[in-house]
């Protein structure tokens, strides 16, 4: 009687607790009641929890009532005595069979099965000898009783095949091993349910039975389910021994199973020879797998190339799948089949088949085992051997070295100019998107599917390019003369195409996509290392006289269109590399770029020359690509390149944007003469401009300036060849940096500039300035639309440029003073100013002694109260991380705490506000957006959201840098300190001795930066953002050394409870669980290395709600038995999930909730696929009915 009433009063709490129609309150009881239940009495629970799985409740109590069941097994198994333990499996395999019936719900059956695996896991292998018979003969009753066991089974291997952490190593070794002997019962048991019950669904079908079919094929899903769960790690002779890759690979040819059929052999297919395993048993089922997956790819390729043969989308998606497992077996088993040069060959043409495909998604499939096929076979060979007495490697098949090289020849072999030419032509044909050439270019592509921005799910296409570059490159190195002719005889069809036919926006789409293979293959064949270049062989001279071929080419060409002559532009300087080699080509190009240059209309304010002015910039910019390849062959023509800018300048053709770039080519060039010429260089460049930087100048002759600066900064570098030359050559120290000279009249102007703007949005001055300014000042579209993932398609080629840079025309010599030049104005002397002083911080002592650092403070912090977020997060990033990183250690004092508090004192207010306010009210409410009227509210918030969290971790990278090895040299590790150091306080020192060599340790001095910054560490970790708090982990990772290392009991006291608690708290955040480990790893640290000095850290843990003294004494005791942190952290891990019972979210085991599907593929129409048409009377066979 009591047994019902406790099973009634948890049947209402299930009932109450899944209403979402009930108040929160009396869900809140009902879950709370059902807790208890969990927690109480386990035979209660067993008992009431057995009541409710039957058919006398509703589905959703049974459910629950497994999972309860669920519950007891898995953590209260050992409760029960042993003779209760055998009464309940006996229980729970009479629940298989009660719930055997064609009614009930499929879940209701999964979970009845679940609930046996989890008992026969728990118990191991003797329960499963014990149950075994009674299985088999529940099996033998039909095939719904056969679906149950096939379940069970799928789910007997779960803690091997899902990684749970909380398993103890012993235990799943255990399971594996009693798995791994029961295999003999189990996959003749499997096979067998796939030969009887795919027979008996076929037969039934014949007869028109077709709801007996359904549960036969029912059952074939469940034991495919069931062998796949077994694919990844039983021995692969296991496999083949007892018919489970014939039983599967027969499955191929039925339409209903052949997708479950490849799951499993996709799983084995990437599979390895283990060390321990018979490499010939693994060998040849591996060669009979490559058969079988071979015989079907033929069938399908050959049916896709046969006219007249409709593929429709379920054969594509089959044969998907297919190449999938063939990409696998050729990157990871290819060495299986080897030595037989037959099979190996028919492989190799079906990857080259599925390679040139028309289908985008079977060419893409396959693209990975062909850059992994190629990157292995070029890349150089290990030497790990001694040379045989003539010099050669020693290459006895008997040897492990010689065997793989042996192989890699024998695959080369194979690899034929035939193979390459036609990966060529497909990398070639697919370098553009279907978007830009639309049906009627004269350039026919024919049936080609190109990449589609429709293609989702496989990233980016410049990505993709950059796959298809990359085997170009590998099959360049393989084959140079095949890629110079192939890639030389492609941009000569394109240009032939272009002179013949009237010029299409299509047939510059695909001129536009050749520049980079151009550039790619030419890189590869005149990379210096190449053989072929080495002496006058005859591939030597076939190489240059394609090239010079080309080249001649590409300069007789009369083009004039602004399009056409910056693809002409971009083609010249692909070419770059080759004239490093052959300079006798570089003239004649130069000159041809100017005479590209003058060919384009110089008109200004022609708004019909646009398109001209962004060509003529381009063709400036091919000046920077030229002398970045080619080097040293320019250097004979900067005087004549000088002096045509010159020229041009003082006639008026030549803007100021496009001096500044060809100057950034001049310092280019001056890199590689050395340190002398990139001053004179610079001395040549920025003289002008030195007198007309302190006086007042127009707007945009400043933007232009600030742009300039940042050039020169970027290119005059000294490299590390020149370096080392002359000090080889003179013996000197590291010469002084060419920009260092400079930096004292660059800088303070710069800076007088940048505290204005920052000054713009201060209260006082924001008031009183007019609505077209304010209006500037707002967050632009792009800046919105870029923060909400989304792109404004009418944006045009010249703004979608400048999303990472300047939105701005940068030609414009004079604007009109309206709000769009105002904000791009100001954007981009943020951006480029913000730049130049983070690039000039990074010369050193030039730059810090150079300037006064109130200076530097008032431009940057005196206003940051009134910054926006997203400036506030360019700041930190531009400037005052590669300034923290540089700043010599004498003068972090003078310098950081100016520059570092008022910073850390804003950022923990604004930071705490806006996660209060997004934690509390869903808004972030963040100063950025409040000015922006439209849109809606919804994307006002993510905007908010966005925004605060780029600030966040913006912030936690400062720290991390903050915190990073470099800066912080002098702290000890913790190694020194030894296991528990039990009152050794002598080796402590004063936390001032820390404070020169490590940078955390000279911020925790300072009380004025140490509050703030500790504040915001401990609120982080109640942010839900695990991105950020991954960083602000590392900074703590220092806190919490200098803590153990010093004898500042303030530190000691603040790590021992107050982060201790804080972190605790972050692991109740399941956005914390990728850096959980982490995490534990410093409650650890602090616990070993603080316990003993505090009394905190056991206060702590002791505050915990569901912890014991017994509890943290046993855990201490764990703790003393081992010095293995790796131990030790799992102890720890396992405490905190006890002391919080189970409440830490980022700690949960990474385990599944038991739930199994019948359909494990997963979706694959990424390619326009048609909606499916489903008509009555349609079906055929099983088809009908699943």
């Amino acid at each position: 009687m009591e047994e019902n009433s406790n099973a009634s009063n948890v049947a209402r709490a299930i009932v109450a607790a899944l209403d979402w129609s009930s108040s929160p309150d009396a869900r809140k009881a009902a879950v709370s009641y059902l807790e208890s239940i969990k927690a109480g009495d386990i035979r209660v629970l067993a008992s009431t929890s057995l009541l409710l799985v039957k058919k006398d409740w509703s589905s959703e109590i049974r459910l629950h009532a497994f999972k309860m069941l669920q519950h007891l097994v898995r953590l209260r198994w050992e409760e029960l005595n042993s003779t209760e333990r055998r009464n309940f499996a006996n229980l729970a395999v009479d629940l298989m069979s009660e719930i055997a019936n064609p009614c009930e719900e499929w879940a209701l059956k999964s979970q009845t099965a679940a609930l046996v695996a989890e008992i026969v896991r728990r118990e191991g292998l003797n329960l499963w000898q014990d149950l075994l018979p009674s299985l088999v003969s529940l099996s033998n009753n039909g095939p719904i009783q056969a679906e149950l066991v096939a379940m069970m089974l799928r789910w007997l291997p779960e803690d091997i095949t899902v990684h749970n952490e909380d398993l103890e190593g012993d235990r799943r070794r255990l399971l594996l091993r009693g798995l791994t002997q029961s295999l003999s019962e189990i996959f003749p048991m499997l096979y067998t349910f796939l030969e009887r019950h795919f027979g008996a669904a076929l037969n039934e079908v014949g007869r028109q039975q077709l709801d007996a079919a359904k549960q036969h094929a029912a059952t074939v899903t469940a034991t495919l389910n069931a062998i796949n769960a077994y694919a990844e790690w039983a021995p692969l002779s296991d496999l083949a021994k007892y018919g489970i890759i014939h039983g599967c690979g027969f499955l191929l040819s039925s339409p209903d199973f052949r997708l479950h059929a490849c799951e499993f052999f996709k799983l084995v297919s990437s599979r390895k020879r283990s060390v321990d395993s018979s490499s010939s048993e693994f060998d040849s089922a591996m060669s009979n797998i490559f058969q079988i997956l071979m015989n079907v790819s033929r069938d399908f390729l050959y049916k896709s190339t046969s006219s007249g043969v409709v593929i429709d989308e379920s054969e594509n998606e089959f044969a998907e799948y297919i190449c999938e497992s063939m990409v696998s077996l050729g990157s990871s088993n290819l060495q299986c089949i080897t030595g037989d040069s037959t099979i190996l060959s028919h492989y190799l043409q079906q990857m080259l088949g599925y390679f040139q495909h028309v289908k985008l998604t079977l060419h893409y499939q396959s693209l990975p085992f062909w850059l992994v096929l190629m990157r292995d076979l070029v890349s150089k060979p290990k030497i790990v051997g001694p040379a045989a007495a003539d010099g050669s490697i020693d290459n006895n098949p008997s040897s492990g070295s010689g065997q793989v090289d042996n192989e890699k020849r024998k695959l080369l072999s194979f690899i034929n100019d035939d193979i390459c030419g036609t990966m060529l032509d497909v990398c070639f044909q697919r370098l553009i998107k279907r978007e830009k050439v639309l049906p009627g270019t004269s350039f026919s592509l024919g049936p080609l599917e190109l990449w589609s921005d429709d293609f989702e799910g496989k990233g980016e296409f410049s990505q993709y390019r950059s796959r298809l570059l990359e085997l170009a490159r590998f099959v360049a190195s393989d084959k140079p003369l095949v890629a110079a002719i192939k890639v030389s005889e492609r941009i000569a069809t394109i240009i032939k195409s272009l002179l013949i036919s009237p010029i299409s926006a299509q047939d510059i789409a695909v001129m536009e996509s050749m520049p980079m293979a151009l550039e790619n293959i030419a890189s590869v064949v005149f990379d210096g290392s190449n053989e072929y270049l080495g002496g006058s062989s005859e591939t030597q001279l076939a190489l240059c006289r394609i090239f010079e071929g080309l080249l001649h080419q590409l300069l007789s060409l009369k083009w004039t269109e602004p399009a056409l002559v910056e693809v002409l532009g971009h083609y010249l300087d692909a070419l770059g590399i080759f004239l490093k080699y052959f300079p006798e080509g570089v003239g004649r190009v130069i000159s041809k770029l100017f005479e590209l240059l003058n060919s384009l209309p110089f008109v200004v304010k022609d708004p019909r020359t646009s398109s001209a002015r962004y060509a003529r910039l381009q063709i400036c910019t091919s000046f920077v690509r030229l002398a970045k390849s080619a080097e040293k062959s320019l250097l004979p023509h900067m005087k004549g390149i000088a002096d045509t800018m010159d020229y041009l300048q003082r006639e008026g053709y030549l803007l100021r944007a496009e001096h500044n770039i060809l100057g950034e080519a001049f310092l280019v060039m001056a890199s590689v003469a050395g340190v002398q010429q990139q001053q004179e260089v610079l001395a040549w460049l920025l003289e002008p401009l030195s007198k007309q930087w302190v006086q007042t100048s127009f707007m945009w002759s400043i933007f232009h300036t600030v742009t300039f600066f940042e050039r020169a900064l970027k290119r005059s570098g000294i490299r590390k060849g020149s370096l080392n030359s002359q000090n080889s050559s003179t013996g000197s120290s590291t010469p002084l940096h060419p920009m260092a000279s400079h930096l004292s009249w660059m800088l303070p102007p710069l800076l007088k500039l940048l505290r204005a703007i920052h000054s713009l949005w201060s209260p006082p001055v924001s008031q009183s300035l007019p609505g077209e300014i304010k209006a500037a000042m707002i967050m632009s579209e792009v800046e919105q639309t870029s923060l909400l993932g989304e792109m404004n398609p009418k944006l045009s080629k010249s703004v979608l440029g400048s999303i990472d840079g300047c939105q701005i025309d940068t030609n414009k010599e004079y604007a009109e003073s309206h709000e769009t030049d105002i904000r791009n104005w100001l954007k981009c002397i943020r951006d480029s100013g913000y730049n130049v002083l983070g690039l000039s911080a990074t010369i050193g002592d030039s730059f810090f002694k150079c300037l006064d650092i109130s200076s530097v403070a008032l431009a940057l912090v005196e206003n940051i109260q009134s910054m926006e977020f997203r400036h506030i997060r360019q700041l930190i990033h531009s400037v005052l991380i590669p300034l923290v990183k540089f700043c010599p250690s004498d003068l972090w004092e003078e310098w950081l705490e100016k520059l570092l508090h008022p910073l850390f004192i804003h950022s923990q207010q604004a930071l705490s506000c806006s996660w209060s306010c997004l934690l509390r009210e869903g808004r972030a409410r963040v100063p950025d957006v409040h000015a922006i009227l439209s849109g809606s509210d919804l994307k006002v918030e993510v905007m908010e959201e966005k925004l605060l969290r780029d600030l966040t971790r913006e912030i936690g990278a400062l720290l991390s840098v903050l915190a990073s090895p470099g800066l912080n040299t002098g702290l000890p590790s913790l190694e020194q300190f030894g296991h528990f150091s039990r009152g050794n306080m002598s080796s402590l020192k004063d936390l001032d001795a820390f404070a020169s060599t490590s940078m955390v340790g000279f911020l925790l001095k300072h009380k004025g930066l140490a509050l703030p910054l500790s504040q915001i560490n401990l609120e982080a970790f109640t942010w839900t953002d695990g991105e950020a708090v991954t960083k602000f982990s590392s900074f703590c990772g220092v806190v919490v050394l200098l803590a153990i290392s010093s004898s500042n009991v303030e530190l000691r006291e603040f790590v021992a409870k107050d982060l201790f608690y804080a972190i605790i708290q972050g692991l109740a955040l399941e956005s914390n669980a990728f850096v959980s480990a982490d995490l534990v790893g410093l409650c650890r640290e602090i616990f070993v290395y603080l316990s003993d000095r505090d009394p905190s850290p056991r206060q702590v843990l002791l505050s915990l709600p569901c912890i014991t003294p017994h509890d943290l004494l046993a855990f201490e005791e764990a703790l003393a038995k081992t010095s293995s942190p790796k131990e030790q952290k799992q102890h720890m891990k396992s405490l905190l999930l006890l002391a919080t019972g189970n409440k830490l979210k980022a700690l949960a085991a990474q385990k599944s909730m038991n739930v199994i599907t019948n359909v494990s593929t997963k979706p694959r129409s990424m390619v326009n696929a048609p909606e499916p048409r489903i008509e009555e009377g349609e079906s055929v066979g099983l088809a009908a009915i699943l």
